[in-house]
């Protein structure tokens, strides 16, 4: 069976803000099926997510697209706080 990998770096001006998107996307980290693992971390200015698929090339393309909808729901939502301030 073969198994596809992903993993995604994303960079952020500041800690605060890596560490508040991650916290947005890490409810993903558990609720997956069976062959299918995510896991998001940060690390100073950086958002890491690490993606592994035992299923169909769909689900893992799907996955990757719904973890970066949920990224940028997470950034938008943070802009517009950030203005509310």
């Amino acid at each position: 069976m073969n198994i596809l990998e992903a993993e995604i770096i994303l960079d952020y001006e500041e800690a605060e803000i890596a560490e508040a998107v991650a916290k947005a996307v890490s409810p993903d980290n558990f609720k997956t099926p069976r062959g299918l693992s995510i896991k998001t971390t940060w690390r100073k200015e950086k958002v890491l997510t690490k993606i592994k698929c035992k299923r169909k090339l769909s689900t893992f393309i799907a996955t990757i697209d719904d973890l970066l909808f949920c990224i940028s729901t997470a950034e938008k939502t943070l802009r517009i706080a950030k203005k509310l301030k």
